[in-house]
């Protein structure tokens, strides 16, 4: 369980690089990547709640 939060959490700040890219070159950011950042936040959460219980 531990190794797949630190995949996703690898994946966030990944994909949060990317959109700060766009927004220091000065692009909008899509409206979808809102929705896929919840999403990766979210299965964060959902994973450490999981993992927290089951401790």
């Amino acid at each position: 369980m531990f190794y797949f939060l630190v995949v996703i959490a690898v994946l966030l700040l990944g994909y949060a690089a990317v959109l700060l890219s766009f927004v220091r070159r000065g692009r909008k950011i899509p409206s979808a990547a809102y929705l896929g950042l919840a999403v990766l936040n979210g299965l964060i959460l959902a994973a450490v709640l999981a993992w927290a219980v089951a401790r």
